[in-house]
């Protein structure tokens, strides 16, 4: 059996912990090159020196996970084009604002037996509807693409702390397994399921949700309050999947990738963190300002989730059977004040 060869397309946070995972299973079996490249945005750090440099001098991504080795086999590379020559595996990793740019890059450079996951939440709006992530992947570049989402804050499974992950698939329930075969470790706990839709959208619309949490933090309405917004949230998440998709299933929502990594954003996780501050500035900072202060470097992915959301529900005459969304967008671009959170079902003249 032909060795198989693994890069990944992304290097922040939960980039870096991908490529550990991975790299300590590629160096024990023997159908996979013990060498994991990860493609590296380029940075020059405060010391003068290149951020790739750094990692392959230290085995750390010192600005993105510091204090972690991400393992002997792990080779940082800048260059897109070389990091992902003869690989078959790709695992593209990075915030889902320049998924566009890389494939246009990629475009003719790799093969169509190349097998692509994204680890990626997000989607592009269209005249036609939504498109998710995985499905760019698959038009840009001519390639099968699977997804993996779940309750994941990435610094927990660097230090190695119990999680568990979904990857969804379309057909290839071969390829899906050996994506599990690649993750999973004896604390990332990885199950396939024939729903990639399902999958990508919990990953995806969870985000909104965690900003709703976070205004509700900030406000300081207790615990009761984010229950309830967590569970008004699961539920406009499965109405609007369901919408977008029939092929959905109502069991991938009680996956990790769902109810799961639903509860784990809204407890922790950036989206909270920074929509919390927003509330408690009263709306008066912008998430971009908040979102520069917060997160060194880290992208939000709520915003612009909510943002996406509402254009293709507003498109289809959809949005009044979403009313927690449509008001977390409302929210966040200023038209309503963030304790409006609490009483989204009320009509704006209400307010």
């Amino acid at each position: 059996m032909k060795k198989s060869k693994v890069t990944v397309v992304g290097s922040g946070n939960w980039g870096s912990v991908a490529a550990k995972l991975i790299a300590s299973n590629t160096i024990k079996m023997s159908s996979f090159h013990d060498e994991v490249r990860m493609w590296v945005f380029e940075e020059t750090l405060p010391t003068g020196e290149k951020l790739s440099d750094v990692i392959n001098r230290t085995n750390e991504n010192v600005k993105y996970l510091p204090g972690i080795k991400l393992g002997s086999n792990v080779v940082a590379d800048p260059d897109l084009d070389h990091a992902v020559k003869g690989a078959n595996m790709l695992v593209f990793v990075t915030p889902h604002q320049f998924i566009q740019g890389i494939c246009n890059e990629l475009v003719g450079k790799i093969k169509g037996d190349v097998e692509v996951i994204s680890l990626i939440k997000g989607m592009e709006v269209t005249m036609e509807g939504p498109r998710m992530v995985s499905t760019q992947i698959s038009q840009h570049l001519g390639i099968n693409c699977c997804v993996l989402m779940g309750a994941n804050i990435a610094n927990e499974i660097a230090m190695e702390k119990l999680s568990e992950a979904t990857i969804g698939y379309k057909e290839n329930k071969d390829m899906a397994n050996r994506w599990v075969q690649l993750f999973t470790t004896p604390y990332f706990l990885v199950t396939a399921v024939q729903d990639i839709e399902g999958v990508e959208l919990c990953g995806t619309l969870k985000n909104v949700v965690a900003v709703a949490a976070g205004f509700v933090d900030g406000l300081e309405m207790g615990t009761n309050t984010k229950a309830a917004i967590m569970r008004i949230g699961l539920r406009e998440m499965m109405t609007i999947s369901n919408l977008m998709f029939s092929s959905v299933r109502d069991s991938t929502f009680f996956e990790s990738c769902g109810v799961a990594d639903l509860i784990t954003t809204c407890l922790g996780g950036r989206n909270r963190k920074v929509a919390e501050a927003f509330a408690r500035n009263g709306g008066q900072r912008s998430f971009d300002e908040l979102e520069a202060e917060l997160l060194q470097g880290q992208k939000l992915q709520g915003v612009s989730t909510a943002r996406e959301v509402y254009e293709v529900l507003s498109n289809r005459g959809w949005l009044e059977l979403v009313p927690l969304f449509k008001t977390v967008h409302e929210i966040c671009i200023g038209h309503l004040p963030p304790s409006a959170i609490l009483r989204y079902g009320e009509k704006k003249t209400k307010l």
